[in-house]
């Protein structure tokens, strides 16, 4: 059993057994106060230490409480946006959804990582951006079927097993969700901030708060949220309509406290330049959308200077 699990489950145990063992006073007497002071030394020695990635200076993770809300694409034209915002910057682009690959796609690579002298996998690169994705390790069409440990198995050797080089930037695409891969990767590796990805619909907002939340429990800086596919302008007659509703991350980012980092509109360029592999970042950089990523790259840069690690 992985430390962490059996620490976990051993804490479980101590808790049901603690049930009904409080003092006359319905507080913990003084043994019970040790047990805890124990309970939590014991937690905070199976916990992982944070390990920085070899030659990374700041992680920055975007994630979504859900998926379908333009995550991924919001990940890869961060990472060309601060590239493109200051070319003195280097960034590379992990994909860490295991079971949904989809930098391979976007950034329009395929094949397998060659392996270092020191035994390290290469990063495939495009766009000046150095990527590693599990979908460059199996059949574009194979499925993922894995168990808990061996999808943790699986991130930790992207993390630890490729040769990065020297970043400034280390951009991670998380999986949805608040499970497994995101805690460990908060747990296992220091990051700088976290981007938050929603569509303006309540429905996604709801998982999207659950996201913010997760990232504070673990103390990982909200950098801000990002609210996508706001709004859909005609390219007849230019009537804005929003199909997801409007300004529900600005209220959302005004509930957590956090800043609102941008706007990205549903536009038909962003998805037509995603799905060939060309993103609008490079593909069109003198687009309304192309601007609006660089101003979230912008705005997430700034935020990362207001929280150094």
């Amino acid at each position: 059993m992985y430390p962490i699990y059996a620490t976990l489950f051993s804490l479980y145990c101590n808790d049901f057994l603690y049930v009904g063992r409080l003092g006359k006073s319905g507080l913990p007497c003084a043994g019970e106060r040790a047990l805890q002071e124990r309970q939590r030394q014991h937690m905070a020695r199976g916990l992982p230490k944070q390990k920085p990635i070899a030659g990374v200076k700041e992680v920055i993770v975007v994630a979504s409480g859900k998926g379908g809300v333009g995550k991924s694409t919001t990940a890869v034209n961060l990472a060309l946006g601060l590239m493109a915002n200051d070319q003195s910057k280097s960034v590379g682009l992990l994909d860490a959804d295991v079971y949904g690959p989809s930098i391979p796609k976007l950034m329009n690579l395929k094949g397998n990582p060659e392996l270092t002298d020191k035994n390290l996998m290469r990063p495939l690169v495009n766009f000046g951006i150095p990527c590693m994705s599990m979908g460059f390790l199996v059949e574009e069409v194979a499925p993922i079927v894995w168990r808990g440990l061996m999808v943790m198995s699986a991130i930790e050797k992207l993390i630890r097993q490729v040769d990065w080089g020297n970043l400034d930037y280390l951009v991670i695409d998380m999986p949805p969700g608040t499970g497994d891969v995101q805690l460990s990767i908060t747990q296992n590796i220091p990051i700088a901030g976290a981007v938050i990805v929603s569509t303006p619909q309540d429905i996604a907002l709801l998982d999207a708060r659950r996201g913010a939340e997760m990232f504070r429990k673990v103390n990982v800086p909200v950098l801000g949220l990002v609210q996508n596919m706001s709004v859909f302008q005609c390219p007849k007659c230019s009537h804005q309509t929003h199909i997801f509703g409007s300004d529900g991350a600005k209220e959302l980012a005004q509930t957590l406290g956090v800043e609102m980092l941008g706007d990205i509109p549903l536009h038909l360029n962003i998805r037509e330049t995603s799905d060939k592999g060309q993103p609008v970042v490079v593909s069109s950089p003198d687009s309304p959308e192309a601007e609006a990523y660089r101003r979230v790259a912008a705005a997430v840069v700034r935020r990362l200077a207001e929280h150094p690690r």
